[in-house]
C-alpha cells in the first residue's frame, strides 16, 4: 500500500458463536430404508415396540414432561413431532397409526436438539435486503450469511441482518429467539436439485439451512452470496457454497427471491472442481460468469450461459506475494464500481497466516486485471489471532455503500467481525 495509508477501520462488533441456540434434527436422518444400516434399522424397529408396548398413562406422561421441557426451546414442538413421526413410519413401514399421544412420543424419541453453532460463527457474506422500507435516505437494509459449525465440525448456513447509515456505521438486529431448519419440498428420496421452504412467520434469524443430501453430510460451507440483476431487471439472489460430504466437495448453489423458499442447484463442468466459486452480480457480455479457483493456487474466470454448467476457466490471478504464496482466492463476489470489478481475495502466506488482499479488473473485460493490492488489506491481530484456525482472516462477500466498502469477515474460523474503508483511498492503494 502507499505511504501513509490507514487501512480499514475495524468495528467494536462481534458475532460470536452462541451454544444455547438450538434445532431440532431427525435422530436418524435417512428418508429412505437404503440409506440405512441393517443395525440402525433393527434398533429402530425395537425401539418402536419398546413405545408401543407403553400403557396410555405413561405414554401422555413422558409425552407431558417432553414437552414442558423442550416446549419453551422450540416453536410448535407438537408439529414437529407429529412431522417425525410421519417419517419414521415411512421408513419403517408401520401399518396401523397408534392414538396421538403416542405418535407424538415417537417422534420425540426419534428427534433431537443440536447446537448449530456451539463452536464457531464465521466466514460472512453480505447483500442488500429485499425490503429497504422505513429507512433514512443515507441507510441501508442487509442480509448476511453466516457459516455456523456445530458438533461433528457440521457446517449450515444461517443469517441475520442489519442496517449500514451513511457514515459507515452500522446497527445489527438482535437475533431471533429460536431457530428452525425449512420444510423439504418432497419426503420422498431426493433427487440432485430441490426446494426447501421456512414456515410463513419465522424471521431471517431464525433460519438455519441444514445439510440434507448425502453430498452435504458434513456441511454446507462458505456460502457467497450475490443480488443478482438480470439484463431484464429481475432481482434474485444467489449463492455459491461447498457441499462437505466428509470424504469429498463439491460446489452448489442455492437460488432465492425473499430468504424465505429457497431451491437447491446442482453445478457441473470441468470448472467446477474446487472450493470458492463466486458469481457476478449481473451477466458480462450477455453470459453468466464465475470467478473459481480450480487449483488453489490462481484466481479464475468463468462464464457460461447455463447457470448448471461451468466449463473453460481462464487464469486472472496468480500469487505475487510472500502473504500469498500458499494459496490464492476470493473473498466473495466482485462489486461493480465505475472504475472496475472490485474482488476482494486472500492469500495464504507463512505458517498459514490468512490475508485479505484487493484486486481491480476490467469492467468489460474481467479476464484483464487493472490493478491489485501489494500488502494485505486486513491481517488478523490481537484477539483475531486466537481461535479455532489461529492466525486467519477471511470472508465470503462485501459490499459497497455511500462511497465505503463494508467488509464482515471471519476471525480465526470462530467469529465475525467487520472492518469499513473508503473505496477511494482503497483503489488509491493499488498498484
Amino acid at each position: 500500500m502507499t505511504d501513509g495509508y490507514a487501512g480499514p477501520v475495524r468495528l467494536p462488533i462481534l458475532i460470536e458463536p452462541d451454544p444455547a441456540r438450538v434445532i431440532l434434527r431427525p435422530f436418524l436422518s435417512a428418508l429412505d430404508p437404503r440409506d440405512l444400516h441393517r443395525s440402525d434399522l433393527l434398533r429402530a424397529t425395537r425401539l418402536i415396540d419398546r413405545i408401543l408396548a407403553m400403557d396410555v398413562t405413561a405414554v401422555e406422561a413422558e409425552l407431558a414432561t417432553t414437552l414442558r421441557d423442550f416446549g419453551a426451546r422450540h416453536t410448535d414442538l407438537a408439529t414437529t413431532f407429529a412431522e417425525r413421526y410421519a417419517q419414521i413410519r415411512d421408513l419403517l413401514g408401520l401399518e396401523e397409526d397408534p392414538i396421538e399421544a403416542r405418535r407424538l412420543l415417537i417422534g420425540a424419541f426419534f428427534s433431537n436438539e443440536y447446537s448449530f453453532q456451539s463452536t464457531a460463527l464465521f466466514n460472512p457474506s453480505i447483500v442488500p435486503h429485499p425490503d429497504q422500507t422505513g429507512l433514512d435516505a443515507d441507510e441501508l437494509r442487509f442480509v448476511m450469511s453466516l457459516r455456523a459449525t456445530g458438533e461433528g465440525h457440521i457446517s449450515s448456513i444461517c443469517f441475520c441482518s442489519g442496517v449500514v447509515t451513511g457514515a459507515g456505521e452500522i446497527r445489527l438486529d438482535p437475533p431471533g429467539r429460536f431457530a428452525t431448519t425449512p420444510r423439504r419440498s418432497t419426503a420422498a428420496r431426493l433427487a440432485d436439485a430441490y426446494d426447501v421452504t421456512f414456515q410463513p412467520g419465522t424471521e431471517l434469524g431464525e433460519r438455519v439451512i441444514f445439510p440434507i443430501t448425502p453430498q452435504q453430510r458434513n456441511g454446507i460451507e462458505d456460502a457467497r452470496l450475490v443480488h443478482f440483476v438480470e439484463d431484464d431487471g429481475r432481482l434474485t439472489y444467489f449463492a455459491t457454497y461447498t457441499a462437505y460430504s466428509g470424504r469429498e466437495i463439491a460446489p452448489e448453489m442455492l437460488r432465492t427471491d425473499d430468504f424465505r423458499r429457497f431451491s437447491f442447484i446442482p453445478l457441473s463442468g470441468d470448472a467446477v472442481s474446487n472450493k470458492g466459486m463466486a458469481m457476478f452480480p449481473r451477466r458480462v457480455g450477455g453470459r453468466y460468469a464465475m470467478l473459481a479457483r480450480s487449483d488453489g493456487e490462481t484466481l479464475q474466470l468463468v462464464t457460461s450461459d447455463d447457470l448448471h454448467v461451468w466449463n473453460d476457466a481462464t487464469e486472472i490471478l496468480s500469487a505475487a506475494e510472500p502473504w500469498e504464496f500458499v494459496q490464492i482466492g476470493n473473498c466473495g463476489s466482485p462489486i461493480e464500481l465505475p472504475e472496475g470489478w472490485l474482488v476482494i481475495t486472500h492469500g495464504v502466506g507463512p505458517m498459514r497466516r490468512y490475508c485479505i488482499g484487493a484486486a481491480l479488473l476490467d469492467l468489460n473485460d474481467p479476464s484483464r486485471m487493472i490493478a491489485r493490492l501489494r500488502k494485505p488489506l486486513l491481517t488478523a491481530i490481537g484477539g483475531e489471532r486466537n481461535g479455532y484456525v489461529p492466525n486467519v482472516v477471511y470472508s465470503c462477500g462485501s459490499l459497497v455503500h455511500a462511497g465505503r466498502l463494508i467488509l464482515p469477515y471471519a476471525t480465526s474460523d470462530t467469529a465475525t467481525r467487520f472492518a469499513v474503508l473508503p473505496v477511494a483511498d482503497l483503489l488509491g492503494a493499488m498498484g
